[in-house]
């Protein structure tokens, strides 16, 4: 037997090498930590035999190739685990040696720890060491441990920086290692194409300087200190188009937003032009300017729009066209690039683009889930250094990276750092070393590189494209700059950072920089780019003298769609009786092998007879018939939110899971003639990034029902930024059409403050301009045609959102239910009578207005009670906007002897519907009659603690609503 195999048998280190023993060596260290996060196998393995350098500790010395020059034609095995363990330190923390930061500055660490004395090594005995013991993998230049600890020290230490020491998948870790060891990405770049990509920074720099001397003081959040990150937006274009991608999503705040727009997505420099001469110079900080030129009628800032092209074989209009690269695409392609709208509040619109991926990803045109091609589309995301860690929708935006139903293959994630918030440094802005430290915790890959370093910068995109799209994961790069100027133009940052603008002013452009290193490579000489910066300078200049010119004309304001102030009271939505039982019968029609839950499939099973007559409709099968029937016109349809597919108060039960295997069956799936999609999907426990995917999936696939349902309503709160600056406004902002549709559960049952307000006021407080459709509905037939309706405005130029007060009792109430005939005969009603009153006319003198659940508190008070409430009629407002201001003046007329309209809420005076629907009454009130409010007094709490209390104040409201007053 040999020595190997006996030491193979006593010692099961013996088969680990290079990077294989430092893993395990490392395992170790967390072993002695807390053996519960290692590996089973190995903590065995440790238990049995310890520290894996153990093998080090038999005398018996291996004999190398003697070419080496081996001291005593051996070497210690001592030096070579510990030289293993330094390779391994270096990987996991030569990006502290890194030099990333264009300024000069450095983190101060203890470089020691990666010194040879650190692990007890010599120089000499290093050598005697044949490179391949320590790293297997090592090329072929690098011939012992010394040259292995060199080179690897050198690798990690240049302008690029790696950290992925926190990626626990092997496969990926040994892939990325690989990829970095072996250089397979990084740029090597011919001098045309170097040229090129000097010729590009100095458009990019003479684009900026221009704006900064014409239009002085106005705000454009210049790139300068960031100039490498077109080329490097438009390496990772190129990329994609040469793989046959269609669609490439871009998000970003405003940091370098102008030159993104135009040299990316091509936005004429004469549009950028007009939209400065026409916006007027504001001195206010950080305020940020005025309106623009733009699509949507009331505007927006020139540095939030968004844009969109397509990129078509032939068009050499798109930035750089490098060669050589050996994968330029073949045969003809298209792709469209799309830069999203964003405002003011940053990282909001990252899970945006994400719902834009995944709309293009998916394929919606059949029955059952859609079918997703990850390969058809992927996200950029531009974020800043400070908003990165600050802004929680960017942990909520990665959790979605890997969920089934919001993956969207990876995205290619890009801090743009410019080592400074606002006014704020880094040390008060995070409590992490790097900006980019959040995306540790999702295990995504970090790249740190010097943005005066244009090749390295090009090398990252080409690792991080691959990385992504070997793996379909998330990567992240943390482009290292300096922001040139203050936050905005108008802003002076020396009376903060005077330091730091000290070393900035003094700091030379990336442009210059990379000119000096071409022409000592003797690659350009120093006339190529001047004329170059004079020939783009003249260009600008006759487009500014133009749009001067343009200005004299005047500036006309974008008129208000006429479309939009259309009624939607013409649309049908009733379905024939006969569908609807045979789409009844097929969502209960389970297949036998499936083993439903028996107490769940007693309760569906009684649905069975619901359409055969009086009001067994409930809000579940309402709803469940109206999807099914919105399915079968062929609208597919997208739903998400917290417990969707069960629903939070277990109506709905839209997937059903076998009791024996757990493996899940959706009805919806399995209709018969229905060839589109239905993707119900539970989400995590998130609202802001949820409601902003769904949205941008909804603005991508506007031919999709997309739902997004709140556990409770006042879950909404947390997402509120998503409906005040992209659901209610992103058509007047930006022109940008949704048909989102938002369910918010809200009542009051006496539950307390949290989970029975969906916070109805604000809702309508953003109401305007015909933005969106805000109902409280009370019956499953109403829900059902509202519901049609939006599927049938889907695609159209009258669509808006919807947001629906969804009930939470009054799922199963036996006074919130619908006949056949209700869907089938009736629709949507704006208005709903009580029929309990108003049966004379004539003789009505209270018209008590309400809507949601307490009017069915109402129905169940006077159906139980024995006065006589002929001088009483109520109505139920379903629909609160559009106001339904002339149906209500209608009913009013019918009244002769009416005295007083009185609003009853069961919300505080101060929330609920009455600041919104106060005023709008009184414009209309008859001449004479009186206006009142019945319900809570105003509170600081949506409701009360105590149930108790809440059933007091419900008592009394209801009382005075039926307690008469007037003769």
């Amino acid at each position: 037997m040999s020595v190997n195999e006996t030491l193979a048998k006593t010692n099961p280190w013996q088969s680990f090498s290079g990077l294989n023993l430092g893993y395990v060596d490392e395992q170790y260290d967390k072993f002695l930590e807390d053996p519960d996060t290692v590996d089973p196998t190995l903590r065995d393995l440790f238990d049995k035999w310890g520290r894996p350098k153990s093998i080090a500790e038999n005398p018996f010395k291996v004999h190398p190739n003697p070419e080496y020059g081996a001291a005593e034609n051996s070497f210690d095995l001592d030096q070579a685990v510990g030289a293993v363990r330094l390779a391994e330190r270096i990987r996991t923390y030569g990006h502290l040696l890194a030099h990333v930061n264009p300024l000069g500055e450095h983190h101060i660490v203890e470089t020691h720890l990666m010194d040879l004395a650190a692990f007890n090594l010599s120089p000499k005995k290093l050598k005697a060491i044949p490179s391949r013991v320590v790293w297997a993998e090592a090329p072929d230049e690098v011939r012992n441990a010394l040259d292995v600890v060199n080179y690897l020290r050198d690798l990690y230490s240049r302008s690029l920086a790696y950290e992925f020491s926190h990626v626990q998948d092997l496969k990926e870790k040994k892939w990325l290692n690989e990829a970095i060891e072996r250089k397979r990405f990084q740029s090597k770049m011919s001098d045309i194409e170097k040229r090129i990509l000097l010729k590009q920074l100095g458009k990019v720099e003479t684009f900026e300087h221009f704006l900064h001397k014409t239009f002085v003081g106005q705000k454009r959040f210049s790139i300068e200190g960031l100039d490498v990150l077109v080329p490097m937006l438009d390496k990772l274009i190129q990329c994609g188009v040469a793989d046959g991608t269609k669609q490439i999503m871009i998000s970003m705040a405003h940091r370098g937003r102008l030159s993104v727009l135009a040299h990316i997505l091509g936005k004429p420099y004469e549009k950028i032009m007009a939209e400065f001469v026409h916006a007027p110079i504001k001195s206010m900080v950080p305020s940020e300017g005025s309106k623009g030129i733009n699509y949507g009628w009331t505007g927006d800032v020139k540095y939030h729009l968004g844009a969109a092209r397509s990129i078509e074989e032939g068009n050499k209009k798109y930035l750089l066209q490098y060669t050589g690269d050996g994968n330029a695409a073949q045969g003809p392609f298209q792709v469209k690039v799309t830069l999203a709208n964003n405002p003011s509040h940053l990282e909001v619109v990252d899970p945006v683009i994400e719902g834009y991926a995944r709309a293009a990803q998916d394929n919606r045109e059949k029955e059952g889930y859609p079918d997703q091609d990850t390969e058809k589309a992927f996200t950029i995301m531009i974020h800043g250094d400070a908003a990165f860690p600050g802004e929680g929708v960017v942990a909520e935006t990665f959790n979605l990276s890997r969920l089934k139903g919001f993956n969207t293959g990876g995205t290619i994630h890009i801090i743009a750092n410019n080592q400074l918030g606002f006014t704020t440094d880094q040390e008060d802005g995070r409590s992490t070393a790097y900006a980019s430290d959040l995306a540790k915790g999702f295990e995504v890959p970090i790249v740190h590189v010097n943005a005066d370093d244009p090749e390295a910068c090009l090398s990252a995109i080409r690792l991080a494209y691959q990385y992504r799209k070997t793996f379909r994961k998330d990567f992240l790069i943390d482009l290292c700059g300096y922001r040139r100027y203050g936050h905005n133009e108008s802003d002076d940052p020396e009376a903060t950072q005077p330091l730091l603008y000290h070393a900035i002013h003094n700091h030379p452009t990336v442009c210059s920089l990379y000119e000096k290193r071409l022409e000592d490579e003797n690659v350009v000489n120093g006339e190529e780019l001047k004329k170059y910066r004079k020939h783009l300078v003249d260009k600008l200049q006759l487009i500014y003298n133009k749009s001067r010119e343009e200005q004299k004309k005047g500036l006309k304001e974008t008129p208000f769609p006429k479309k939009l102030a259309e009624p939607l009271d013409h649309i049908q939505t009733k379905v024939p009786i006969d569908e609807l039982k045979d789409l009844n019968r097929q969502l209960l029609d389970w297949p036998e092998e499936l083993h439903v839950y028996p107490k769940l499939a007693r309760i569906l099973k009684r649905r069975e007879t619901a359409l055969n007559g009086g009001r067994k409709i409930d809000w579940g099968l309402g709803e469940s018939l109206a999807f099914a029937s919105i399915l079968k016109d062929g609208t597919p349809i997208r739903f998400t939110g917290q417990d969707v597919e069960r629903g939070t108060f277990a109506h709905r039960h839209a997937v059903l899971h076998d009791v024996d295997s757990g493996i899940s069956y959706s009805p919806y799936h399995y209709l018969n003639g229905v060839r589109t999609s239905f993707d119900i999907r539970n989400s995590p426990l998130s609202e802001t990034a949820v409601i902003g995917f769904e949205y941008g999936y909804n603005v991508f696939a506007p031919e999709t029902l997309d739902i997004w349902e709140a556990q409770f309503g006042d879950f909404a709160n947390v997402g509120q930024v998503m409906f005040d600056q992209f659901v209610t406004a992103g058509r007047a902002k930006w022109g940008q059409k949704s048909g989102l549709v938002i369910l918010l559960p809200h009542g009051y049952e006496g539950m307390g403050p949290e989970h029975s307000s969906g916070r109805l006021e604000r809702f309508l407080q953003l109401s305007a301009e015909n933005n969106w459709v805000v109902a409280n509905l009370t019956t499953p037939a109403q829900y059902f045609h509202i519901l049609r309706r939006q599927a049938s405005i889907l695609n159209s130029d009258v669509v808006r959102p919807l947001v629906i007060m969804t009930p939470k009792s009054l799922l199963r109430h036996p006074k919130a239910t619908s006949s056949p005939e209700d869907l089938s005969e009736g629709h949507f009603r704006s208005i709903v009578e009580e029929p309990l009153t108003g049966g004379d006319p004539a003789k009505v003198r209270r018209l008590a207005l309400c809507s949601g659940k307490v009017a069915v508190d109402l129905e169940v008070e006077i159906a139980a009670g024995s006065a006589n409430l002929e001088w009483l009629h109520i109505l139920r407002v379903e629909e609160l906007y559009p106001f339904p201001g002339e149906t209500l003046k209608k009913f009013f007329g019918k009244y002769p002897g009416l005295r007083e309209i009185v609003w009853l809420q069961e919300e505080p005076k101060n929330m609920g519907a009455w600041s919104y629907i106060e005023p709008r009454l009184r414009s209309i009130l008859p001449a004479g009659i009186d206006l009142s409010y019945i319900g809570r007094p105003q509170r600081s709490s949506t409701a009360t603690g105590e149930p108790e209390f809440h059933k007091q104040e419900q008592r009394r409201i209801i009382s005075e609503t039926l307690q008469k007053t007037l003769n």
